[in-house]
């Protein structure tokens, strides 16, 4: 499967018994401790994509044992996870989110990460999927096969704290998928203000169009990840909890080729759990 799908294909491809098609979306709650996640599981039941599973990157999708949000989760889990939504061998995957996609490429991340790669996102999610009319449904998800998954990870894709730590000074290009007012100051949404030194900023959102949620043409795309393309070491994408920062990994690895792109899957949660280890503004 190419990567990225569209809608059209979506729809010529929706019967097909092999594929699965999973909805990631998760809402960020706001609140006076930050941003809280919770389960879209019942906006999926009341309309979705038809074929469509929920897949819940708030609990099954993630490591119950840890502090932190989304916390990438053991193979067995996920294996586990992707058994019980009917993945494994023999189905290929679309995910979508409600989002601008960076939930959709966190799930399509974590399936290259544990050695699934016949998957795909698509392109405008679910905005685009009802602004080109195409149908919706409440029913629930078919029943599936019973199937295997076989987790065979690729730790090189996930950068953990020692990785990030070493970043700084190993020429790794770094990048922060946040928000510019995150990277420059401004937005002290995480308990302190700045970027990790020597980062670079790119917004997963600006990589979408607006109005869509498709992303950009490509060439705008290597336009603006340009200064990381150019780069000849290696690339690491980070965020507030290693959720936007797959969306810039995705276009890195999946539409520009690069195959050296990890992602920092504490990012500030964790960064920022010790006060001494050092932010720029």
């Amino acid at each position: 499967m190419r990567p990225l799908v569209s809608t059209e294909w979506l729809a010529q491809n929706i019967e097909d018994p092999q594929l699965r098609i999973l909805e990631c979306s998760v809402n960020l709650r706001s609140g006076p401790d930050g941003y809280t996640p919770v389960s879209m599981r019942q906006t999926w039941q009341d309309e979705h994509i038809p074929n469509s599973a929920y897949a819940d990157l708030t609990f099954e999708l993630s490591d119950p044992r840890s502090d932190l949000r989304f916390t990438m989760p053991t193979a067995e889990r996920f294996a586990s996870a992707m058994e019980d939504l009917g993945v494994g061998t023999g189905t290929r995957v679309v995910l979508y989110d409600r989002r601008f996609t960076m939930w959709a490429t966190r799930v399509w991340w974590m399936l290259k990460t544990f050695g699934f790669d016949n998957c795909a996102v698509l392109d405008g999610g679910w905005t685009s999927w009802v602004a080109d009319g195409f149908a919706t449904t409440s029913d629930p998800t078919p029943t599936r096969a019973s199937t295997t998954f076989r987790a065979e990870p690729r730790p090189e894709l996930i950068a953990d704290l020692e990785r990030m730590e070493a970043a700084l000074n190993d020429g790794t290009c770094i990048i922060n998928a946040l928000s510019g007012s995150n990277h420059d100051g401004t937005d002290a949404s995480y308990g302190r203000r700045g970027h990790l030194p020597g980062a670079g900023n790119v917004y997963a959102v600006d990589l979408l169009d607006p109005e869509s949620h498709r992303y950009l043409p490509i060439d705008q795309l290597a336009e603006l990840l340009s200064d990381a393309t150019q780069t000849s070491g290696p690339i690491v994408t980070y965020c507030g909890g290693g959720i936007a920062a797959t969306s810039d990994a995705f276009v890195l690895s999946a539409l520009l080729g690069r195959n050296d792109v990890s992602v920092y899957d504490g990012s500030l949660s964790e960064w920022l759990l010790d006060p001494n280890r050092p932010l720029e503004v």
